[in-house]
């Protein structure tokens, strides 16, 4: 007991410290893009590729050349594509919107993970968390208004990645037991990279100047696309190992802790602060997933 007790603390601690790191990550993406003017297309192409790298530097030297062919090769490039696509969204956004703004909306990708478990897979989804998930919806409607007013249709970018990113976890499940989890990081690296390079090529023929690639200008900037990509991996492989350790259940309130990291760097790096009114719908949000959350644990102990 006292061992598993052990495992479920490091699970967490672990769990908490990716949120930690992740945030930091977005923070970048945001300065690059605002400050620096490098844009959110050349922003996420190097997130990706830099990710891609780490990842085999450390398998090869770990498990050989072999070790990089994956068991799921598509599946794997699939989960790279949905990556790169809410990359793209979501750092075209925090360079217009306030960073918790942004991971605030997404996260109400538990709720559309719950619904794509109903749709896709079919799994049964009882009123009550039919319920919070609609009121998770409310919540982040009262987020995105003030930023419709502002920045129209750029509010709704989060919402695409956390509709792509609720994908790629149902995608994990499938395929999260076929390769090794530095495997499946390798590969969702170079599935959002390739992605990545056609939305930059289709950026570049329509002069859609967030898309267009725009080489950093100097030292500083490079090094900064460089922490993204290790920030990424070390947050991501942090993610996986606490999900080995603890259960889903214990691990998923503190998810949440990315968004008081996401509202204190607003603060003190980009004086951004939320509203009364944003405030409101963060909470409401928070609560809904906490509910399906908790009512997910019920639905598991009961089987």
């Amino acid at each position: 007991m006292e061992n598993t007790t052990s495992q479920q603390l490091q699970g967490v601690s672990l769990m908490a410290g990716a949120m930690f790191l992740l945030p930091i990550m977005d923070a970048i993406a945001k300065w690059l893009s605002t400050v620096d003017s490098v844009s959110p297309g050349t922003v996420t192409l190097f997130r990706f590729a830099f990710q891609a790298v780490l990842a085999a530097l450390i398998i090869v030297p770990t498990t050989g050349l072999g070790s990089l062919r994956p068991v799921k090769l598509w599946g794997n490039l699939f989960r790279g594509f949905l990556m790169g696509v809410g990359g793209l969204c979501f750092y075209a956004a925090i360079k217009y919107m306030p960073l918790a703004d942004a991971i605030a909306v997404f996260f109400v990708e538990p709720l559309m993970l719950t619904m794509l478990s109903a749709i896709v897979l079919k799994e049964h989804v009882g009123w009550r968390r039919w319920i919070a998930v609609a009121t998770g919806f409310i919540g982040t409607l009262i987020v995105i208004q003030p930023s419709w007013e502002l920045f129209g249709w750029v509010s709704i970018l989060p919402l695409v990645t956390a509709a792509s990113f609720a994908l790629y976890l149902m995608l994990n499940r499938r395929y999260g037991t076929a390769d090794t989890p530095l495997v499946m990081q390798l590969y969702a690296g170079v599935g959002g990279t390739l992605t990545v390079l056609v939305a930059l090529f289709f950026g570049a023929a329509y002069e859609l100047g967030d898309m267009m690639f725009s080489l950093p200008a100097n030292a500083l900037s490079w090094s900064l696309l460089l922490l993204m990509g290790v920030i990424a991996t070390t947050g991501h492989q942090l993610i996986t190992n606490a999900s080995r350790l603890a259960p889903a259940s214990l691990l998923a309130p503190f998810q949440y802790l990315e968004i008081v990291m996401a509202v204190l760097i607003g603060l003190f790096v980009f004086s951004e602060f939320p509203s009364a009114s944003k405030w409101l719908g963060i909470a409401i949000i928070v609560a809904s997933g906490a509910y399906l959350i908790w009512r997910e644990g019920k639905r598991k102990a009961r089987a």
